[in-house]
């Protein structure tokens, strides 16, 4: 990018960390969309003055409205949004317990598949 920004950042996870961070990968005049659910008791900082002086869109969204459903599995059987490039780690069972500590942690994990028997 020669040193610029992301004109749009997509923040898929509630941890605080990639919250935090959205804000500093953001080009001026971009948005930020808040996709994943934060904490019910988590804060974040919003550095607004900087927020404010360089124009940046903060966005809301939330995803699940029964019509939605129909056009996002039409989506994803036509490849059209390649969801398999965006698992990172597929566990067995026995290691479910780090599989929510990966998620919880927004740190190496996208998304994380627990499998209940191997895949076949």
């Amino acid at each position: 990018n020669d040193g610029r920004l992301a004109d749009r950042v997509i923040v898929c996870t509630g941890a605080t960390a990639a919250v935090n961070q959205s804000m500093h990968c953001v080009e001026s005049g971009g948005t930020v969309l808040f996709f994943g659910a934060p904490e019910q008791a988590g804060e974040v900082t919003i550095p607004f003055p900087e927020i404010w002086r360089r124009e940046i869109t903060l966005q809301t969204s939330y995803g699940a409205a029964p019509t939605a459903f129909p056009v996002a599995l039409e989506l994803i059987r036509h490849v059209r949004v390649p969801v398999a490039t965006l698992i990172t780690h597929r566990l067995p069972l026995d290691d479910i317990a780090r599989g929510f500590g990966l998620v919880a942690g927004g740190g190496e994990s996208l998304k994380v598949i627990i499998r209940l028997a191997e895949d076949r």
